[in-house]
């Protein structure tokens, strides 16, 4: 997995201009949190595909961060927390046990 550190409020910005050439995924991941762990650890062990950029946000480092995603995205604050922008909206998210990586595979076709 390649991921590209969240670590600026611009990068938000970026990715959802990317989001109109090709799908972009934040992950807002917990260190502290076993649950988060194992979601992390779900999505390291899945072959990523190339035509996807996937953020990784340490929660715990850049909170401002994850608040701006919620307003900037218009979802529900969750840790952790998968979510799919595309055409500069998310249009899925999920959080918790149901972050896998096959599930998020089948809304980017959709």
């Amino acid at each position: 997995m390649n991921w590209i550190q969240l670590t600026s409020l611009d990068q938000l910005e970026n990715i959802k201009i990317n989001s109109s050439n090709k799908p972009q995924v934040i992950f807002k991941h917990s260190t502290t949190c076993s649950i988060s762990q194992m979601a992390f650890s779900r999505f390291e062990r899945a072959e990523a595909p190339d035509n996807i950029d996937f953020y990784y946000l340490d929660l715990l480092n850049f909170r401002p961060i994850s608040n701006a995603i919620a307003e900037f995205f218009h979802v529900h604050h969750e840790s952790p927390q998968v979510l799919l922008i595309k055409n500069g909206e998310c249009t899925y998210d999920e959080s918790h046990y149901g972050i896998m990586m096959d599930e998020l595979l089948e809304q980017v076709s959709q």
